[in-house]
């Protein structure tokens, strides 16, 4: 085999891997601390990664299987060693004339780029870098020193950290008197005697912020002490009970200072065919079940409550660039009561599928429920749960999934989403278009199910 179908090999399982989390590259490489670019390199046969460590952080997060992570390493050392192959054929045609000239200029390429190095550097024969955990080493393998370029780098950046510390001591040494000839000087309000941190402080009483963030308003980005604001606010507790949001269903969520938006789907149906309503009325006064995408209407039309479960899709996403942290997911029940009468009408006729999306999973029949993330499966193939604290941002949107389940109420509830971004905290309420979701038990209920045959329902067996 060649090397460069070694190298596509590889890249070939690591695109695949990427694919299972339907991610760009752009957030699959910030969930794994790489530069995008460089991401994309690997995945495209460009380069090769110089250690294991981060194709096994891919590896991991992807839910790649134990067998898959051994053929990942294999073809990982494949695309080394061919990598290896094709840098000694560079250095061979070169000629001798090169001499230590060469190794500088090496070291210098080597140490311009270190996070896609692949292309410059290769592993040294003997070291086994990044073997993941249960790979044992080739038998009778010597340990052996750390490469010269390594040695190099270390010396690099003990000389930068040496020259910042010289700079630093030399300005610390000027006099703290000398005026500022910088245009923002003037109409600060601060005297020319004064550095910047008096310039900051000038007229406030305490620290100011360089500049506040883009739609935030000025009691969101302002001091501790500011009133609670339910939406979010700097330095505050979020409310227990905020009023309600504006947005839900297919409006988008907003409140003075709140750098994201978002959007509640509560007529979502479990793999977008299976579910219960509670209606009160005879089955021959029901019409038949909708399409997926018009359950809204019929539900509303038919003053329908959801059975057994409520699946609720949120899309949340930052107002700009920056990144705003999803920190925590809770559930609020505002009222028990017993499980409606009515009828339970079913909206399939028994649907099932090979992929789980992972979700957040709720048992409102607890006094206090939680919501539990849980994985998701895709043809067997897991797919990770959802871990907070979760970053979101303009560029990089996320869909969260909540179903809430119960046997024994008609339960009113709805979500708490705690955001924290540039130093500001805050809580968004997700709701019903500003009313509680309710879910109600369906046991002991008679249940109907559409028959398209007879164009009739008929109990559901």
């Amino acid at each position: 085999m060649s090397s460069d179908e070694d190298v596509a090999e590889f890249a070939a399982l690591l695109t695949e891997l990427k694919a299972r989390t339907e991610r760009s590259y752009g957030s699959l490489a910030r969930r794994l601390g790489m530069n995008t670019s460089t991401l994309h390199r690997y995945c495209a046969g460009e380069a090769v990664p110089q250690d294991f460590a981060p194709v096994e952080r891919l590896a991991e997060f992807c839910g790649a299987s134990p067998e898959e992570r051994l053929e990942l390493h294999r073809r990982w050392l494949r695309a080394v060693a061919a990598r290896q192959a094709r840098a000694r054929g560079a250095e061979a045609g070169a000629g001798a004339g090169a001499g230590a000239g060469g190794e500088e200029t090496a070291a210098a390429e080597a140490t311009a780029s270190p996070e896609a190095p692949a292309e410059v550097e290769s592993v040294p024969q003997g070291v086994a870098q990044g073997v993941p955990q249960g790979v044992a080493q080739d038998a009778g393998s010597a340990p052996v020193a750390t490469p010269w370029y390594r040695r190099r780098r270390g010396s690099v950046l003990l000389g930068v950290a040496c020259a910042l510390l010289a700079t630093v001591g030399t300005l610390s040494a000027l006099p703290a008197d000398r005026p500022s000839n910088h245009p923002s000087a003037a109409g600060t309000g601060a005297a020319p005697g004064r550095g910047p941190a008096a310039t900051a402080t000038a007229g406030t009483g305490g620290p100011a912020s360089s500049s506040p963030t883009s739609g935030a308003s000025p009691s969101a980005s302002g001091s501790a002490g500011t009133s609670p604001d339910p939406q979010g606010s700097s330095g505050t507790t979020p409310s227990a009970t905020p009023a309600p949001s504006s947005g839900a269903g297919s409006g988008a969520g907003s409140g003075s200072g709140v750098p994201l938006t978002w959007t509640a789907d509560s007529q979502v149906w479990a793999l977008g065919c299976g579910h219960d309503y509670v209606v009160d009325r005879p089955p021959s006064r029901v019409p038949p079940p909708p399409a997926a995408q018009d359950a809204g209407t019929w539900a509303a039309a038919q003053g329908a409550v959801h059975g057994r479960e409520t699946n609720v899709q949120i899309t949340v996403q930052g107002r700009s660039s920056t990144a705003v942290v999803l920190t925590a997911l809770r559930v609020r029940v505002v009222g028990r009561a017993t499980p409606l009468t009515g009828t339970a009408y079913a909206m399939d006729q028994g649907c099932g599928g090979s992929i789980t999306p992972r979700s957040f999973a709720v048992d409102l029949d607890k006094d206090r429920p939680v919501a539990r993330s849980v994985p998701g499966s895709n043809e067997g193939t897991p797919i990770p749960a959802v871990r907070m604290p979760y970053r979101v941002s303009a560029e990089d949107p996320e869909v969260l999934l909540v179903t809430a389940r119960t046997k024994t109420c008609a339960c009113d509830w709805y979500l708490e989403l705690d955001w924290s971004s540039q130093g500001r905290t805050g809580t968004v309420r997700i709701d019903d278009r500003g009313r509680p979701f309710r879910t109600s038990g369906i046991e002991g209920l008679s249940r109907y199910m559409y028959d398209t045959g007879e164009r009739r329902w008929r109990p559901y067996v």
